[in-house]
């Protein structure tokens, strides 16, 4: 089976400028990837440059077998690709459970998004995946009272139940306390080799929580990969991150 998701020299030129260079990875089904780097390291552009956002001057993006390069960004997630911003966006005026069942309906007639015709295994995901995000006590709540936390976990679990085959997520803990950081490391690791994720994230304590294989990056190109140990042992990385440190 090839790969859930093949990056192969991808590259971004705005104006002379080279924001993602001849960028190439591999992820596997089920494998959960962080990004790191610094500021303007790279990161975002090259998630938006797979899903769409953004259109290459070069290289390749397959999810599996099709080639997504470079199509309109509902065309990508139709193909099964999921995008979390750092901003979440959901349905405000909604309940908890309406911004799921919304999301999860596959008729797109104004019926079935008013609730008749949803069946009962669309239902049970529903609930599946609210007790994931933590959210089952919360279903009947406008999602305007969420906590800034809530918010990021439902916004989660829109993208879980459309069952996006490759999820990325641009730091899913901006703006957490500590306590909903590790709710959210919970709810991620729940999701390995379930979903595949693409993680952006700078919080190293939840980097370490989350992570089996990193792709650091720097100046818009790939500077190394590995597990923690190995990044923080890389002299490349540390000459351009981390000094003498660890990651932390």
């Amino acid at each position: 089976m090839p790969a859930a998701l093949t990056v192969d020299g991808l590259s971004v030129d705005f104006d002379g400028f080279k924001a993602v260079n001849t960028v190439s990875m591999i992820v596997e089904e089920g494998e959960l990837r962080v990004l790191l780097g610094a500021n303007g390291a790279g990161k975002t552009t090259l998630m938006d440059l797979i899903s769409g956002k953004t259109k290459s001057t070069a290289g390749r993006v397959f999810l599996y077998d099709a080639d997504i390069t470079n199509k309109e960004e509902h065309e990508i997630a139709l193909y099964g690709v999921g995008r979390k911003f750092q901003i979440p966006s959901v349905f405000k005026d909604l309940t908890v459970r309406r911004n799921l069942e919304v999301v999860s309906c596959r008729n797109t007639s104004v019926l079935s998004n008013l609730g008749f015709g949803f069946s009962r295994e669309e239902e049970k995901r529903v609930d599946e995946v609210l007790e994931l995000v933590g959210l089952t006590g919360q279903a009947s709540m406008v999602a305007a009272n969420l906590s800034h936390g809530q918010i990021q976990w439902l916004e989660l679990g829109m993208l879980m139940v459309q069952n996006a085959k490759v999820l990325l997520l641009d730091e899913p803990t901006a703006g957490m306390t500590q306590a909903e950081t590790l709710k959210t490391s919970e709810i991620i690791n729940a999701l390995k080799g379930k979903h595949t994720l693409l993680v952006v994230e700078h919080d190293m304590a939840f980097v370490r929580e989350i992570a089996e294989r990193i792709t650091v990056m720097h100046l818009g190109q790939v500077l190394a990969e590995g597990n923690v140990s190995e990044i923080e042992q890389n002299p490349k990385v540390r000459e351009a991150y981390l000094g003498s440190r660890a990651i932390r």
